[in-house]
């Protein structure tokens, strides 16, 4: 009777059902590689790349004085997005470690750390003096990444958006403000973008316009900037112009050649040099996310010949 009961007891017991597993979902609504944070409307991307460069030129290993330098470099971003009733919701942390024989440099820092809603943004981002023309052979900005908080306008044709930015003087313990906007537009196949900036600090100010457009097999690109005097946003010359152009020779081969003029290079408009700089940048993609690139610079005042070779796998 006891065992009866027992096997009767034994069979009322119910195993409880496992829990649904719940499978990454894809987000298709902020571009690809974004995947849905299980249990969340959130959608995050994981990206990134690895590199190995061999820098050439008088003096390319800062410490040795040697002329090369091999090295390697690592970037890993998190970017999570989510739509809310005021736009989109972003934050976005980019890691970036920076290897070399010295060992000086192992560990990882923040390249940016921000967020955003809608238009407006704040955080350690780069900013707009960072963009430039193709290739490697124009510099046109002084520091380009700061502590800022920003608004941006954007439609299909046309951008604008205002800066304010925390900048340093000579002293690493000085923080002072500047503002700088950028306004561009797409006109048929060309493209136009005008950046400025003011240092308060420096009370100097920098304004500079790039231009683009498909010509041929390649898209040709046309840069000139204008500065008051020294400022963060720039400080190479009073003035200057650049050009490039990216030669799509083939769907995997772009030779890019550059060139750049710089005039009145101390600010005292008075006999103060000028300078040239001519260079020639090849990139090559063997297979996808894998780029071979070769660029060799010279200038006319250091009579250099510089340069690097790099590989860089993207993810």
């Amino acid at each position: 009777m006891n065992i009866k009961s027992l096997l009767l007891g034994s069979a009322a017991i119910v195993a409880a059902e496992p829990e649904p597993m719940e499978y990454v979902r894809v987000c298709d609504a902020f571009g690809t590689g974004y995947f849905y944070i299980p249990g969340t409307e959130t959608c995050l991307q994981i990206a990134g790349w690895v590199r190995f460069q061999v820098d050439f030129g008088d003096g390319a290993h800062s410490l040795s004085g040697d002329d090369y330098d091999a090295r390697a470099a690592a970037y890993l971003s998190v970017s999570a997005k989510s739509d809310t009733e005021l736009g989109t919701l972003q934050s976005f942390i980019g890691l970036e470690s920076d290897i070399s024989i010295d060992g000086d440099a192992q560990g990882f820092y923040a390249d940016e750390a921000f967020l955003s809603l809608g238009g407006f943004k704040a955080g350690w981002y780069y900013n707009w003096w960072d963009t430039g023309i193709a290739g490697e052979t124009d510099g046109l900005g002084n520091v380009t990444e700061f502590v800022s908080a920003s608004y941006t306008y954007t439609s299909d044709a046309f951008t604008a958006g205002i800066s304010i930015d925390e900048v340093n003087d000579d002293s690493a313990f000085d923080h002072n403000l500047g503002v700088s906007g950028t306004i561009g537009g797409t006109f048929g196949m060309v493209s136009v973008n005008v950046v400025g900036g003011y240092d308060f600090n420096a009370e100097e100010g920098a304004v500079r316009a790039i231009g683009s457009a498909d010509v041929g097999p390649g898209t040709f690109y046309l840069a000139g900037v204008y500065a008051s005097g020294e400022s963060v946003y720039f400080d190479a010359a009073e003035w200057s112009v650049a050009a490039s152009y990216a030669l799509k020779a083939s769907d995997k081969l772009t030779v890019t050649p550059g060139v750049q003029y710089w005039s009145d290079t101390n600010f005292d408009g008075a006999g103060s040099p000028d300078m040239w700089k001519y260079g020639i940048t090849v990139d090559y993609k063997p297979v996808e996310n894998l780029l071979a690139r070769v660029s060799v610079q010279y200038d006319d005042v250091s009579e250099d010949v510089s340069g690097y070779f790099r590989l860089q796998r993207a993810f």
